[in-house]
Order: C-alpha cells, then sequence, then structure tokens
C-alpha cells in the first residue's frame, strides 16, 4: 500500500494544478535549507581559536560541514512547519485525480493549521536536539535512531494536517492506534526523503500527497472492517 502511495504520489508532480504549490514547496524549501546552513555556520564559526592558527582553519571546516549535516537533521521538522500554505491544493488535486466520488472537505481554519504546525515544530526540535549527542556519538546506530524518532513525528503529523480535512480528532486517534505501524512507516520514508540532497527539495510537496493516498487507504479499511 505504501508503495503504491507513493508511486501515485510522484506521478503526480506532473499535473498541471500542482505546478503552482510545486514552485511555493520549492522555494520554501531551498529558503530554508540555506537559512538553517547559513545560521548554523555562523553559530559554529563564532568558536574561535587563536593559537595554533592550523587549529582555528580546522574548526572552520568542520563547522562548515557540521552545520550542513544538522541542518539536514533539524530540516524537517522546520520545513513542515509550511506545508500549510500549499497542503490544501495538493490534497484536492491528488482527491480531484484518484479519488472524485469525495464529498467536499471540512475548511481547516489557518489558525488551527498554525498552530499545530508550531506546535509540531517545538516538539520535533526538542527531541532531535536531546538526540543530538546520540546521532554523533552513535554512528553505527545514528540513521536508525533519526528515522525512528522523525517516522513517528512526521507520521503523526502528516496524517494530523490531511486528515483534519476529512476526520474529526476522535478518528484519527483511531486510526493512529489501528495502523501505527504503518504510520510510522509512511513517516519513515518521509524522513528519508528529507535527508537525500536534491530529493529534499521535493520532499514536503510528495510527503502530502503520498500523505493523501495513505490517509484514504486507511479509511477504506476502517469503513470495511
Amino acid at each position: 500500500m505504501l508503495v503504491n502511495a507513493f508511486t501515485k504520489a510522484v506521478a503526480q508532480l506532473s499535473d498541471p494544478r500542482v505546478r503552482r504549490p510545486l514552485m511555493l514547496s520549492l522555494g520554501l524549501t531551498v529558503g530554508c535549507y540555506v537559512a538553517l546552513v547559513i545560521a548554523l555556520w555562523v553559530g559554529l564559526g563564532s568558536i574561535e581559536v587563536v593559537q595554533p592558527a592550523w587549529l582555528d582553519t580546522m574548526l572552520d571546516i568542520a563547522g562548515g560541514v557540521g552545520a550542513i549535516v544538522i541542518a539536514l537533521i533539524f530540516f524537517p521538522a522546520i520545513v513542515t512547519t509550511f506545508v500549510g500554505l500549499f497542503l490544501e491544493q495538493v490534497a484536492d488535486a491528488v482527491e480531484a485525480r484518484h479519488y472524485p466520488s469525495l464529498t467536499p472537505p471540512r475548511d481547516v481554519p489557518m489558525t488551527e493549521s498554525i498552530l499545530g504546525a508550531l506546535s509540531f515544530a517545538g516538539t520535533a526540535l526538542a527531541l532531535n536536539l536531546v538526540a543530538l549527542p546520540f546521532y554523533v556519538f552513535l554512528p553505527a546506530a545514528n540513521l536508525v535512531l533519526f528515522l525512528l524518532l522523525n517516522g513517528y513525528l512526521l507520521g503523526r503529523e502528516y496524517q494530523e494536517m490531511v486528515g483534519a480535512r476529512r476526520q474529526t480528532s476522535a478518528e484519527m486517534r483511531t486510526d493512529r492506534r489501528r495502523h501505527r505501524t504503518t504510520l510510522m512507516l509512511a513517516g519513515m520514508a518521509i524522513a528519508g526523503m528529507m535527508v537525500v540532497p536534491v530529493v529534499n527539495l521535493l520532499a514536503p510537496l510528495v510527503a502530502t500527497a503520498f500523505m493523501v493516498h495513505v490517509v484514504q487507504a486507511l479509511r477504506a479499511e476502517g469503513s470495511s472492517a
């Protein structure tokens, strides 16, 4: 089911209705990543060692590399806060092509979307900050830890953002209990996309379309149970 959902999401990138949100997503994604790298580079570069000079140079180089790596770690949390800006357009396009029999979705208030996104970003940043030493000092397990932690967070967040258009909070909680493994794997796929250079530029939009298919599949399973 997840492979099919992902394939459909990628295929819809050529849909004219997705072109505008695609450009918006690309612009925000590039801007977020560049801003993160610059902020981290400046912060890490402020660490100075006067003597010897070669050590200061090495620290500057390490700071640049570290900024790029750390930006990738925090990137999913930051960029997901902007998904609400194009979620409706993408979800409408996916539903129009693949689920034309659906009734019009609920109008989700912008304040609800913004508060939910900020809450997610705060939680994700805090947890990844706590996990940062483990990412650094457990090279054999850091990728697994990153995918598990962010897979849970992103699976839940994208499910809530997409599901809120057609489900109550109680229905979404029920789906999470029944399908926690599926949502975790979906979130891990999204987290994986967001740390692959170039691929991560399209990740927020693809993740949104992908989760529309996942949520609809879970709803169909629930109605047939």
